[in-house]
């Protein structure tokens, strides 16, 4: 997921306790700290810390080249500020008329603190912006693939196409303004987890002339909820229950009808779960999953959309 530079302490000046203590900088290729739903997420190289199958519907995660500056003013505070290209990868070609190319912004701050030996409570709040660049992926960036292989999708579909299956990208991908919150709290082995997650934008589309042109000059809107409860027990919690539930509403059809014709729309999952962790390095885990599209136009391939069943999942983590 790239690399980085990460500076904590300056050893080769003198008196930079205050650098030490308070302050961290990150420089270079790396997963944007938006969101807290990213800590919880699988990918290809890590599915060890989701103690469900899927990922949230609407999943926020990219790599970008950038920087952040970190300040720890207190005992369990943080404030965060970052910058990136705005690209899933470095470009310096010029873009096409009537695109440009601007860095997208990005805050956190977050209240995290152990209350005793059996509470520990967080609040995290985030918030991106790019107020135009040629291919925003912060919806898009996943590059592995989703656990519920191919459905949705039109029978004999490529895999390797379509693999958000049971996700769904709003397609910002000129502009983007979103805000996430994630409260979370652990009292012994009962764990809760929330999004609440507002996002709007707009993408480009290409004309009959091959120029490039905004879809809509009203950028939609997306409202992401998503709550988890997780009671891990035994020993060191090697096994633990949950149950998530998760839905999307807004102007979904961002890729079907004329530019501007938009309709609200929502997708919803419900997903119940068990796992066991036989090592800490290892975790078996298994997942019921129904999920449901409402309100999506008709002669839609997604239109009165609905699945549902069971997905067994084997992970070895490092």
């Amino acid at each position: 997921k790239g690399g980085y530079i990460q500076i904590d302490k300056l050893p080769m000046f003198d008196n930079t306790d205050w650098f030490d203590k308070n302050i961290r900088v990150k420089i270079g290729h790396y997963q944007p700290n938006y969101g807290d739903q990213q800590f919880r997420r699988s990918d290809n190289g890590n599915a060890i810390y989701n103690p469900f199958v899927g990922n949230y519907i609407m999943d926020a995660f990219t790599t970008e080249i950038g920087g952040e500056v970190y300040v720890f003013p207190v005992d369990g505070i943080m404030v965060m500020a970052g910058a990136t290209a705005g690209l899933i990868k470095g470009d310096v070609a010029t873009p096409a008329e009537g695109r440009a190319r601007k860095p997208s912004i990005y805050l956190k701050a977050a209240y995290d603190k152990n209350l005793n030996d059996d509470v520990r409570v967080r609040l995290a709040a985030s918030m991106v912006a790019n107020g135009s660049t040629i291919r925003n992926t912060m919806y898009a960036g996943d590059r592995t693939g989703s656990r519920f292989y191919g459905v949705m999708d039109e029978e004999g579909a490529s895999l390797g196409s379509a693999f958000r299956s049971g996700r769904w990208n709003p397609n910002f991908r000129n502009s983007l303004m979103a805000v996430q919150i994630n409260p979370f709290v652990k009292f012994k082995g009962l764990e809760i987890f929330g999004v609440y997650e507002m996002a709007s934008g707009n993408s480009y589309s290409t004309n009959d002339k091959g120029e490039s042109e905004l879809l809509d000059d009203t950028k939609r809107s997306v409202t992401q909820i998503g709550g988890e409860v997780i009671y891990r027990f035994l020993k060191n919690e090697q096994m633990y229950i949950g149950g998530k539930y998760n839905v999307i509403s807004g102007e979904l059809n961002s890729s079907w009808g004329e530019p501007g014709n938009y309709t609200d729309a929502s997708i919803n999952r419900l997903e119940v779960a068990a796992g066991w962790f036989p090592t800490k390095n290892l975790l078996l885990k298994v997942g019921y999953i129904q999920q449901k599209y409402v309100d999506i136009p008709a002669d839609q391939l997604i239109t009165d959309g609905e699945f549902g069943g069971v997905v067994i999942e084997a992970v070895v983590g490092f």
